[in-house]
C-alpha cells in the first residue's frame, strides 16, 4: 500500500537544526527513501535572517527520487491541513511520521483532531534532543483544538452558500430544516462540501464536520452546543430525551424548548415529526431496514406515550432520500415492501426490484393514524412537482447509492422555539 513520509522540523526553527535533522533522517533511511517525502517547518524557517530557505532544505534531499514538498504554513494546523489535502489528492492513507520524542506526542494530538481511522500512522523517533535544543512542550489537546478550529473557520465555503430546505407544513412554533451539500469546507469529492457526519471509516475528520455544523447553525439559527444527532443503527430504538440514552437509536423525541434534534440521511430518510398541540418533536433515521422494522411509527408512539401527543395532531415531513428510480433490493427484501403495498415495488419479478421507501413510510404512518394531509415529501421551493431523489441530484445531495462507501451525509433538524 502506498505511503508517504512526513518529516517534522517544527521543533527546530534554526537553520543548523533543520540541517542536522535532515542529516539524521537521511542517515536513518540509508540515504534514500521509498516513499514520497513531505516535511513541516516553522514559518520562520522559510526565509529571512536566521531562517533557512526552502530551496536549501530541498537541496539536502538531492538523490531521494521524488522532490520533497516543503510545508511552511502560519501554524501547525495549517501545515497539517495542507498535508492532508495533498495525500487525499494522491489517494494515500498510510503515513510515516519522523519526529522527536516530544514531537510524537504533539503530532498524535493533531492526528486525532484532523484524521480518522481511515488513515494509518506510524511514528519513528529519529531525532535526538540534546538538552540545549529541547523546547517547551507543544500545545495541549484543548489548545490544539482551538488553534485548528480558528484555522478552519477562515477557510472559504465550497459549492456556494449554505442552503436549507423547509416545509410550510410545519408550524411556526418550531424551527426546522433539511441541509443540502453546499456551503461547507469538506473538499473530498464525495464528501464535498457540507458533510455533517464523521464516520471513522471515511476521510472527513471530526474537526471539519464540526466546522460544517457551525456554519449550518449560523444559517439556521441554532448553536452547535444545543445540537443532538441520532446514533443510528438501522433499527427501531427511540431515545426519549431526559431518560438514559441507548448505545444506538434511530429515533429521538423531546418536549424541551431550544434543544435541536437531528437525523442523518444519505439515501436513508431523515424524518421530522412535530405536534403543535402538545408542543412535542421527534426525528427518525429511516433506511430500508428501519422502515421495515417500524422506526417511523416507533417515533410516533414515543411521542404519544411519553408526552401525550395524538397521532391525528402529528405532522411528518420526509426529507431528501433515494427514490424508486434508483433504489433496488434483493427480491426477498423487496417482497417485504410489496407486502406493505404492491405500489411500493416496481418490477417485482426482476432479480433486483425497485423499491419506494418513502411511499412505504407514508402508508405505515397512515395506518398508525397520521393524516394524509399531515405528511409531505420535502420539495425544492417553486418546484412543486420536483422529486428529491438524492442519487439523481449530485449538485444538491450526498448519496451512498451513487458515491460509494466514502459518502457524505445531510441532515434534517428541528427544535421547539
Amino acid at each position: 500500500m502506498a505511503a508517504v513520509t512526513l518529516v517534522d522540523l517544527t521543533r527546530s526553527p534554526r537553520g543548523f537544526c533543520a540541517e542536522k535533522r535532515v542529516g539524521e533522517f537521511r542517515a536513518s533511511t540509508g540515504d534514500g527513501s521509498q516513499e514520497r517525502v513531505f516535511f513541516i517547518a516553522n514559518p520562520e524557517s522559510s526565509a529571512g535572517t536566521g531562517g533557512f530557505p526552502r530551496s536549501s532544505i530541498r537541496e539536502m534531499f538531492i538523490g531521494f527520487g521524488d522532490s520533497p514538498r516543503v510545508l511552511c504554513e502560519s501554524s501547525l494546523s495549517a501545515a497539517l491541513y495542507s498535508f492532508k489535502r495533498a495525500i487525499d489528492e494522491e489517494g494515500v492513507s498510510n503515513v510515516k511520521v519522523v519526529t522527536s520524542s516530544s514531537g510524537r506526542g504533539l503530532f498524535r494530538v493533531y492526528q486525532e483532531l484532523l484524521f480518522t481511522s481511515a488513515y494509518e500512522f506510524e511514528y519513528s523517533v529519529v531525532f535526538d534532543e540534546p538538552s540545549c535544543e529541547r523546547r517547551p512542550p507543544g500545545p495541549r489537546a484543548p489548545d490544539a483544538e482551538r488553534e485548528l478550529s480558528a484555522f478552519l473557520q477562515h477557510l472559504p465555503a465550497l459549492k456556494g452558500d449554505v442552503a436549507i430546505l423547509r416545509s410550510s407544513l410545519i408550524s411556526d412554533r418550531f424551527d426546522h430544516g433539511f441541509s443540502t451539500r453546499a456551503g461547507g469546507i469538506s473538499y473530498i469529492s464525495t464528501l464535498s462540501s457540507l458533510n455533517l457526519f464523521c464516520n471513522p471509516r471515511r476521510k472527513d475528520s471530526r474537526a471539519v464536520v464540526n466546522e460544517n455544523l457551525r456554519r449550518l447553525g449560523l444559517k439556521a439559527g441554532f448553536h452547535p452546543q444545543h445540537f443532538n444527532l441520532i446514533k443510528c443503527n438501522h433499527a427501531s430504538d427511540v431515545w426519549v430525551m431526559g431518560k438514559p440514552a441507548p448505545d444506538s437509536y434511530d429515533g429521538m423525541v423531546t418536549n424541551q424548548v431550544g434543544v435541536v434534534i437531528a437525523a442523518p440521511g444519505a439515501d436513508c430518510m431523515p424524518l421530522l415529526f412535530t405536534d403543535p398541540v402538545a408542543k412535542v418533536i421527534g426525528v427518525a433515521h429511516a433506511g430500508w431496514k428501519g422502515t421495515l422494522m417500524g422506526i417511523a411509527m416507533a417515533t410516533v408512539n414515543a411521542m404519544v406515550s411519553e408526552f401525550g401527543s395524538r397521532p391525528a395532531d402529528i405532522v411528518c415531513v420526509i426529507g431528501p432520500s433515494v427514490g424508486p428510480c434508483c433504489f433496488t433490493l434483493e427480491r426477498d427484501s423487496a417482497r417485504e415492501f410489496h407486502a406493505i403495498h404492491p405500489d411500493c415495488v416496481r418490477h417485482m419479478d426482476s432479480s433486483r426490484p425497485y423499491v419506494d421507501i418513502r411511499l412505504a413510510t407514508r402508508i405505515l404512518l397512515a395506518r398508525g393514524g397520521i393524516k394524509a394531509e399531515h405528511m409531505e415529501d420535502i420539495r425544492i421551493p417553486d418546484q412543486s412537482e420536483s422529486t428529491l431523489c438524492t442519487s439523481c441530484h449530485p449538485e444538491l445531495f450526498f448519496s451512498h447509492v451513487r458515491d460509494g462507501p466514502n459518502f457524505g451525509t445531510q441532515i434534517g433538524f428541528v427544535w421547539i422555539k
